[in-house]
C-alpha cells in the first residue's frame, strides 16, 4: 500500500495511493498516527480497502499533500552514513552511528516551501531514505529488527550549517527548523520495495543534479539502526527514522554552496517517489 495524507496542513485526512490514482480515506475514521500502527492499523486499512476499493473517491487535481504520517513522537536522524558523504564533509567514518534528532515541529509535506530560518546563512539540502515504526521497539535483535519496520519514504533532511556545526553543543541547532523535515509523497509499506538496500536517491537543485547515490553504500543498514538505536531509546510506532545522505550536500562542495529565496529543491528515491519544495525567505509574521 502506499499512504497519503492531504488537505490543509495540521488538518490533514487520511488517504491512499491505487494505480497512480490519489483517494480519500476520511471514511475509514482514522489517522496515520501512532495508535494506528499500534493497534496493527495497516491490516485493518488492508482489509477495508478489499471491502471499499470501488467506492472510494477521487482526490481533485491539486489537492495539498502532507507528511504521510501524523506528527510522531521523534523524528531520529543518522549522520554520516555514507562512507563518500563523510569523506566530502571531512569527518571519519563513524565508528557507531552518529544519532541526532530533528524537532517535530520541523514535518512538513512533500510540495510545501523550504523556510529559510531567522538569521540563516547556511541552508543545505539532503537526500534520504526514511522508515517508519510499526510497533513498540526496544532492545530489538538486530535479527528481528525487521518485523518492528512498516514502511519507507522519502525524507529532505534540510540543514542550516552554521546552526549545526558552529553555534556550539549538538547537530540538533541546525536541523529541527521550521519545514525542514518534508516527507513524502506517500508511505509505501514494507511489502512495495523488494530491498531498500539498493535503492537509487537523488536530489537537484534548481534542476541541476546535485546527489545521485544508492543504498548499497549505507555503513549501517536498517535492521542494525533499529537494534543499535532500541539500545538507547523506545522507538514508537509511527516514529520516523532517517538513514543519512549520500555526498553531494552544499556543505561538501569547493567553495560551499548554499540555498537561497527562489531555489527549488527536487528529489526522489527509486519506488518512493519524488518531492519539489521552494526555498522561501524568512518574513516575520
Amino acid at each position: 500500500m502506499k499512504l497519503i495524507r492531504h488537505g490543509e496542513l495540521n488538518k490533514e485526512k487520511p488517504g491512499v495511493i491505487i494505480d497512480d490514482v490519489y483517494y480519500d480515506l476520511s471514511a475509514f475514521g482514522e489517522d496515520f498516527n501512532e495508535t494506528f500502527f499500534e493497534t496493527e492499523g495497516l491490516k485493518r486499512l488492508e482489509t477495508y480497502l478489499e471491502v471499499n476499493k470501488d467506492k472510494l473517491e477521487r482526490l481533485p487535481e491539486g489537492t495539498r499533500i502532507g507528511s504521510p504520517i501524523a506528527r510522531p513522537s521523534k523524528i531520529v536522524c543518522i549522520g554520516l552514513n555514507y562512507a563518500d558523504h563523510a569523506h566530502e564533509t571531512g569527518a571519519p567514518l563513524p565508528p557507531e552511528p552518529v544519532v541526532f534528532m530533528k524537532a517535530t515541529t520541523a514535518l512538513v509535506g512533500p510540495f510545501d516551501d523550504i523556510i529559510i530560518p531567522k538569521n540563516s546563512e547556511k541552508t543545505d539540502w539532503e537526500v534520504e531514505l526514511a522508515f517508519v515504526i510499526g510497533k513498540k521497539a526496544s532492545y530489538v535483535e538486530e535479527s528481528e529488527a525487521m518485523d518492528y519496520v512498516a514502511g519507507y519514504c522519502l525524507h529532505n533532511d534540510v540543514s542550516e550549517r552554521a546552526f549545526q556545526l558552529e553555534r556550539n553543543g549538538t547537530w540538533d541547532k541546525g536541523k529541527g527548523c521550521d519545514t525542514f523535515a518534508p516527507i513524502g509523497p506517500f508511505l509505501a509499506t514494507k511489502d512495495e520495495i523488494a530491498d531498500p538496500d539498493n535503492l537509487r536517491l537523488w536530489l537537484k537543485v534548481n534542476d541541476k543534479m546535485m546527489q545521485d547515490g544508492n543504498t548499497k553504500t549505507f555503513i549501517f543498514k536498517i535492521p542494525f539502526l533499529v537494534h543499535y538505536l532500541s539500545q538507547f531509546m523506545t522507538l514508537l510506532p509511527g516514529d520516523i527514522i532517517s538513514t543519512g545522505t549520500p555526498s553531494g550536500v552544499g556543505l561538501g562542495m569547493n567553495p560551499p554552496v548554499y540555498l537561497k529565496p527562489g531555489d527549488v529543491v527536487e528529489l526522489g528515491i527509486d519506488g518512493l517517489g519524488t518531492s519539489k519544495q521552494k526555498v522561501v525567505a524568512y518574513a516575520q509574521n
